[in-house]
């Protein structure tokens, strides 16, 4: 099988099955969105900058996923991180040892531990994307008001097709 921008994939992407080879035109889009997450991951690196001393960028993310998903276990934070169960368990502990998430027993089951941010972890979360909110204003305070509707659409798009929750639908105050 060769690498022609012509070939069909096997499988629609959304239809569960594996893609196989390029479709017609992803080149382009692929290069638009590699051109678009550099743009963000330097947002996303200038926006930690202050805290870096204080959470590393994987510790971030942690709390994000935290901040948009609520209390979990921490199995269940593993897999949306992609890591080892015992990874996300000593990154939990540094967390916990920092102040900025804490680790309850379920009101359910006393056997059941569930991980949640404190206020300072809270606290965190809200200020980087605060700064990143800023930046990204900036940015697209130079495209024309009338086009940034379709910059709504296709980013939803992708982040649901990633799995990721739209900062606007991030639930506050989650309980245990």
């Amino acid at each position: 099988m060769h690498n022609d921008c012509s070939m069909k994939p096997e499988a629609e992407v959304g239809d569960g099955g594996p893609v196989v080879g390029p479709v017609p035109g992803q080149p382009a889009v692929v290069d638009a969105i590699l051109g678009a997450s550099r743009v963000l991951v330097a947002i996303a690196a200038r926006s930690l900058a202050d805290v870096a001393e204080e959470v590393t960028l994987q510790q971030y993310r942690a709390l994000v996923v935290m901040a948009t998903r609520g209390p979990q276990r921490v199995l269940s934070l593993a897999e949306a991180l992609a890591v080892t169960p015992s990874t996300a368990t000593r990154m939990c502990d540094r967390l916990v040892r920092k102040g900025l998430v804490r680790r309850r027993t379920a009101r359910t089951d006393r056997r059941e531990v569930r991980i949640t941010l404190t206020p300072a972890g809270q606290a965190l979360v809200d200020e980087v994307t605060r700064r990143r909110k800023a930046e990204i204003s900036q940015i697209l305070a130079k495209i024309p008001a009338s086009e940034q509707a379709a910059i709504v659409d296709l980013f939803d798009k992708l982040a649901a097709a990633a799995g990721e929750t739209p900062s606007r639908d991030w639930a506050g105050g989650w309980e245990l």
